[in-house]
């Protein structure tokens, strides 16, 4: 699956979150090759500025697409969110309860829970309520409570699985908008990025970035309305919650 396909392209306006990561960047660099009239990245150091700590700084992002798509005359069709945050210096991903940490499971809840949520209560409202639009959370296979088999990185998959909670919640809000809407929690496999490369010597498969943002433009493509509020992998399957 290569390229960004043309039944997520739009005459439509394009916004991916996280524009300064691994993924988030592939995802932007594919979709400029698309064929979206406008493609806009925001990040904590790109010129549209998000720092979920700081909610105005959201706020802001919101009121500054909106205003592009005014100017432009142009809806916002795609948001897709690819943030994320696994291990640095509040902490590292726990093996144990014995690794327990408040300081850490408040960062990683902060970034991986409580950014987007807040990204929902501000974006959300700026996709059109006729026809289809998309938005896209990347969230984590180990998020999936049905899945998890191996238990360990409690922060990280709590984290996670509350997100793909909001995601869930949040297609039903839109769907009342907008019957035609899709809003899914998304797991990408192993990106080869910075949240994974401590972890890619213990066997884990490693995809290139660009590869991962083929893959995922491709499933956002293809998705219909029936299949809001899942998990969908970047194979197209539907992972249990």
């Amino acid at each position: 699956m290569t390229g960004t396909p043309a039944a997520i392209a739009s005459a439509g306006l394009a916004a991916v979150i996280g524009a300064g990561g691994g993924l988030g960047a592939a995802l932007l660099a594919r979709l400029q090759q698309g064929s979206y009239a406008r493609v806009l990245g925001l990040g904590r150091h790109a010129e549209l500025r998000i720092d979920y700590l700081d909610e105005s700084s959201i706020a802001a992002a919101a009121q500054a697409v909106a205003a592009v798509c005014r100017q432009a005359s142009l809806e916002l069709r795609l948001l897709v969110v690819a943030t994320g945050f696994l291990h640095g210096e509040p902490g590292q991903p726990e093996r144990s309860w014995a690794n327990l940490d408040a300081a850490y499971l408040t960062h990683v809840f902060a970034i991986n829970t409580l950014g987007p949520a807040l990204v929902m209560k501000h974006f959300l409202p700026l996709l059109p309520r006729q026809g289809r639009c998309v938005a896209g959370f990347v969230s984590a296979r180990v998020g999936s409570i049905g899945d998890n088999a191996l238990g360990g990185w409690y922060g990280y998959r709590a984290s996670k699985a509350a997100l793909n909670q909001l995601v869930k919640t949040a297609s039903i809000e839109l769907t009342r908008r907008n019957r035609q809407s899709i809003c899914v929690a998304l797991h990408p496999g192993t990106v080869d990025t910075a949240l994974s490369q401590p972890f890619a010597k213990t066997g884990l498969k490693v995809r290139p970035a660009q590869d991962a943002a083929d893959d995922l433009l491709a499933v956002l493509g293809g998705l219909v309305p029936a299949d809001t509020g899942c998990l969908v992998d970047y194979r197209n399957q539907k992972l249990p919650f």
